[in-house]
């Protein structure tokens, strides 16, 4: 049976006296997708930055594969394989999409940026960063300087440079955001494609998408967590309701 990949006890930040995230008790199974979901200023992208150690907790500890992660950084948690995209696309505009995914790809030079070999030297990565935006439904766009893809592709785009970085897990913030229907179409359909083999935990506003495509959803209210389970369950819950809609008293 699958075993707990990603797990926090008591996870917590303050910024000044304001509680962000609060004693948050999370457990992600390996080889399934977890969806965090809440209201907005409920903490999702705040615990998405304390698990990949953007941010230290003030309180609690962060395991991952059964190491204790919480005093690590950054790099050092990417490099044991989780590994985050960003609710704002994070590529490199005016590099082709290939070469975006080539640079992801030069970590297996370990700390070389090769600022002064040959581009030349690179070009064995072509291969496989070529395979990288075929997975992505990017075949065809490797010339394409990132900066004018649609915005859909550059979502596509970042995910192909994240999966470059070969992650055991993969932390999505916000992977539809701003798209229209045919992007999120093709975005959810990316991710039922990348999910063989890997544990995703995502953030997203998209309830339709996290009905079809997540096993476990944590909802979020205040920085607490307020119900856990499947869509079905969590979405009768009358705490989730009142979260998203308010009090029918109000």
């Amino acid at each position: 049976m699958p075993g707990t990949i990603l797990e926090t006890s008591g996870m917590t930040r303050e910024f000044r006296g304001f509680i962000a995230v609060n004693s948050v008790d999370l457990r992600v199974q390996e080889g399934t997708i977890h969806a965090l979901i809440g209201p907005n200023g409920a903490g999702k992208t705040t615990c998405f930055n304390l698990l990949t150690k953007f941010l230290a907790p003030t309180r609690g500890t962060i395991s991952f594969q059964g190491r204790d992660i919480t005093g690590l950084k950054a790099a050092a948690v990417a490099r044991l394989g989780l590994v985050r995209s960003f609710q704002i696309s994070a590529v490199f505009p005016h590099l082709s999409a290939l070469e975006n995914v080539r640079l992801a790809l030069q970590r297996a030079r370990g700390n070389s940026f090769d600022f002064w070999n040959p581009e030349s030297l690179l070009h064995h990565f072509d291969d496989r960063a070529r395979a990288l935006l075929a997975d992505v439904g990017l075949e065809g766009y490797e010339a394409e300087p990132a900066a004018l893809l649609s915005y859909g592709r550059k979502r596509a785009l970042e995910i192909a440079t994240t999966l470059a970085l070969e992650p055991t897990m993969m932390l999505l913030d916000e992977p539809t955001a701003g798209m229209t229907h045919e992007d999120v179409d093709r975005i959810v359909a990316l991710i039922r494609r990348i999910r063989a083999g890997r544990t995703i935990l995502m953030v997203e506003h998209n309830l339709s998408v996290v009905e079809g495509l997540c096993d476990t959803i944590t909802v979020l209210a205040r920085g607490q967590v307020l119900a856990e389970g499947d869509y079905a369950s969590v979405s009768r819950n009358p705490d989730v309701v009142t979260a998203y809609l308010g009090s029918p008293d109000a």
